[in-house]
């Protein structure tokens, strides 16, 4: 039961990987609330507006009363938007486009506050991956570990291993950036339970 004057946290994402993150650092949701919109790209959309409209219509879309926390990571390839791979075809081709070159993920994240405020920032990490042999592709392709990730790879699994440099925050490729999630949260008044 909720003590008086707690204001609950409610996370608007099903993915285990953002509540594991949300728990290193001690901040453990009150309720989960997944939220279905229509993640389209919109005509002429740059990775970094899709990031942030995501994010915030993924918190209004939540009904819950209290803070509701929302994310969304885009993978970008220059001005492409790497999606969530549709099945292996596509991931495979993913990893090809991937192979060698450095990418961007931006996570935006958004909060709402129990009074209807909205606030989001979106956080920017570079990466690069190593230059991908055919047997490296398929070992991942056949790992299964490429699906419902955007980019079709996740750097906390298997891909890790190709992964050659970071620029920026780890945990925005995850996806949840601790540090400007904890700040924005703070910064639109929401306390942990004490």
């Amino acid at each position: 039961m909720a003590s008086s004057g707690h204001v609950p946290l409610i996370l608007a994402s099903a993915s285990p990987r953002r509540r594991d993150l949300l728990a290193q650092i001690g901040i453990v949701p009150d309720a989960i609330c997944p939220t279905d919109i229509d993640e389209s790209r919109r005509k002429d959309e740059s990775p970094r507006a899709l990031a942030e409209r995501l994010a915030r219509e993924k918190a209004e879309a939540c009904p819950e009363p209290g803070f509701v926390l929302a994310a969304d990571t885009v993978v970008a390839l220059g001005q492409r938007n790497l999606e969530k791979a549709a099945d292996a075809a596509e991931a495979e081709a993913f990893m090809r486009l991937l192979s060698g070159r450095s990418h961007q993920c931006l996570t935006g994240i958004a909060v709402k506050a129990p009074d209807g405020r909205v606030s989001g920032r979106t956080v920017l990490a570079r990466v690069k991956v190593k230059r991908l042999t055919d047997q490296e592709i398929a070992a991942y392709i056949a790992s299964g570990e490429w699906q419902g990730k955007a980019g079709g790879y996740g750097i906390q699994g298997m891909a890790g291993g190709f992964i050659t440099h970071i620029s920026g925050s780890y945990t925005a490729i995850v996806g949840l950036p601790l540090y400007e999630t904890k700040a924005l949260l703070e910064g639109m008044g929401w306390r942990p339970k004490v």
